[in-house]
């Protein structure tokens, strides 16, 4: 009788491992749902901070404000959910939040320092106008992507890679994140110092020490630390720290001067096309494509962290291919609704699941629930502002 002989490739499923060690719970197991909507929203807190320093950089040189500010953060966070969804549910099915990338932060500031947006006197219009062309450049681009992940390009890629060769995928990404995040910290050291020191100390120190059994303080380190810290610059604000200090000083230091919350809309809810038809220029495409091509490459290295901490199989090439191309569709999404800027799987969060020890996909999903709800129900923020 003659023997058929399976052709082995990597639509092969990979058998089925025990959980990982430090893993406390992997992708398809989920804690509490109490704790997990705390997780959730610790993811939350991480990719908020990230969307808000977007948002700031690139509105200033479009021509907007705080009020266009605020409508891009709101803008960002509400296709960040859908996007996390798509990729949880359709794409690699793994724990990842996708956000903002800062890959195309510098095709999106060289679009709007282009010259032919100087006829535009007013900044609203000349913040719509530049608006426009990142739509545009970022709807065509997304297609270059959707056509590397879905037609299988990346797969034959992804053949040569393993965990050892993603990691210096991920700390390029991790320095990247590093040379734009952290001169953040220098604007006001007496706050953004004892932030990073709290955070340290909650996450690395304590738990050793304490030798907690329900790992409190390691899966809420940073959830604690934004709690202590934030209630810390609110007694230097109110005990008038800063009255006397210059300006960008009070605005990077006191609690009451960011000029966001206030900017915010109580309710509104984004959609396609919101700031008009989107324009196109064959410049602005090729750089997008080279952001796009960066975004895959670190979010590759995400999807492969993001799996081990997880404790997850490894990624076939197959499953990579698929989400850089959901990743594609994500891309789309922005320039339709017009973030201002591309998707990239986060390694911010992808770190969040190494520090929490907690893998689950439904802990992501509950943090796409919170994007949802603070980038529709503006008015909560301006609540909470007024209550602390």
């Amino acid at each position: 009788m003659a023997v058929s002989v399976a052709k082995v490739d990597d639509f092969v499923p990979h058998p089925v491992k025990d959980q990982l060690p430090g893993v406390d719970f992997c992708v398809s197991s989920s804690p509490p749902w109490a704790e997990a909507v705390l997780l959730g929203f610790q993811h939350y807190l991480v990719m908020l901070g990230t969307t808000v320093i977007i948002a700031s950089v690139l509105v200033p040189f479009m021509g907007g404000g705080n009020v266009e500010k605020a409508q891009v953060i709101n803008t960002i966070l509400f296709v960040s959910a859908i996007n996390t969804l798509l990729q949880t549910c359709l794409g690699t099915r793994l724990p990842v939040v996708i956000g903002g990338s800062y890959a195309f932060i510098v095709p999106s500031i060289s679009i709007a320092l282009s010259t032919r947006f100087n006829v535009f006197l007013d900044p609203h219009q000349r913040f719509k106008q530049t608006m426009r062309a990142v739509q545009g450049a970022l709807i065509i681009a997304s297609f270059f992507q959707m056509l590397v992940g879905f037609f299988g390009f990346w797969r034959i890629f992804a053949r040569f890679l393993s965990p050892l060769s993603a990691v210096p995928l991920v700390v390029l990404t991790g320095l990247g994140l590093y040379a734009l995040g952290f001169p953040q910290l220098a604007r006001c050291v007496e706050i953004g110092l004892p932030a990073l020191i709290v955070l340290i100390i909650l996450s690395q120190y304590l738990p050793h020490v304490l030798k907690c059994k329900r790992l409190i303080l390691n899966r809420h380190a940073v959830l604690l630390s934004v709690i202590i810290v934030w209630a810390y610059a609110e007694v230097l604000t109110a005990a008038g720290a800063y009255d006397k200090r210059p300006p960008n000083t009070q605005i990077s230091c006191r609690t009451d001067r960011a000029g966001l919350i206030s900017a915010a809309p109580w309710i509104r809810v984004p959609y396609p096309l919101q700031w008009g038809q989107p324009s196109f220029n064959a410049g602005d495409v090729f750089s997008m494509m080279a952001a796009c091509f960066v975004s895959i490459i670190e979010s590759t290295g995400t999807f492969i962290a993001a799996s081990r901490y997880g404790s997850a199989t490894p990624v076939p090439p197959s499953v990579l291919s698929r989400g850089i191309g959901w990743e594609g569709v994500g891309v789309l999404l922005d320039g339709l609704f017009g973030t201002g800027n591309g998707s990239t799987a986060s390694v911010e969060n992808a770190g969040l699941l190494g520090l929490t020890r907690v893998g689950s996909r439904r802990v992501v999903q509950i943090s796409a629930a919170f994007m949802f709800f603070f980038s529709v129900l503006g008015g909560i923020l301006k609540i909470s502002f007024n209550f602390f």
